[in-house]
């Protein structure tokens, strides 16, 4: 009897621990976009940038030519 306790015991234990990992885990993920999510955002913003300041420099010196 004292086995079967004990084992419950543990696993009641250990159960909690992950629930209250799980729970910690979801509350800073927060409703927001992931970090990759994030990342990659920053990137194509950047990208788009960058394409938007070799067209004006293009744009430019084709006026230049002309």
């Amino acid at each position: 009897m004292g086995r079967i306790l004990s084992l419950l015991l543990g696993l009641l234990v250990v159960v909690g621990v992950a629930y209250y990992v799980i729970q910690r885990t979801a509350e800073t993920m927060g409703p927001g976009p992931s970090a990759p999510k994030r990342q990659l955002d920053n990137v194509r913003e950047k990208a788009k940038e960058i394409e938007q300041d070799a067209q004006k420099r293009a744009d430019d010196l084709l006026k230049k030519t002309e």
